[in-house]
């Protein structure tokens, strides 16, 4: 398979409660495929706090110890949200195949936040899929994501 990625490192993934079934079958989706990841929890379905598993994915992602991230929660907005607290890091929410494939290509995402309520089954996989394997465009879309980030 090919990735821009570099898929000897491994893929950090976490959620929160809401995330919890979407994030084992991500875990079973990376297995599948042979890529190993590093799962930061929940490791259920007890009520948590989103922040206390997306700061240590963004972290791993931040300091070159994965690959990429993948974050999931009810709506993905509060995992992006404290993922993108995180210099170096451009966490995207994607519900659909043609968002991943963009938050790529477009923007060089480097997580992916997938609204667990708002995407049907086995979406989040397909997801999953194209970002790991879309390139990004680089050209007109690098001048943009230089931008980004706070001096």
């Amino acid at each position: 398979m090919h990735s821009p990625f570099d898929l000897s490192k491994p893929i950090a993934i976490g959620s929160d409660h809401a995330g919890y079934d979407y994030k084992e079958d991500l875990i079973s989706f990376l297995e599948g495929k042979g890529l190993t990841f590093k799962d930061f929890g929940t490791h259920s379905k007890d009520s948590v706090d989103y922040a206390d598993f997306a700061h240590p994915v963004a972290t791993a992602v931040e300091n070159g110890k994965a690959a990429f991230g993948i974050l999931v929660c009810g709506s993905a907005n509060g995992v992006a949200m404290t993922a993108n607290k995180h210099q170096g890091i451009r966490a995207a929410i994607c519900w659909g195949e043609e968002l991943a494939k963009l938050a790529r290509s477009h923007n060089d995402a480097n997580i992916i936040c997938i609204p667990a309520r708002f995407v049907r089954e086995g979406d989040a996989e397909k997801m999953v899929a194209h970002f790991i394997t879309t390139d990004f465009e680089g050209g007109r879309h690098k001048n943009r994501v230089d931008k980004i980030a706070c001096s």
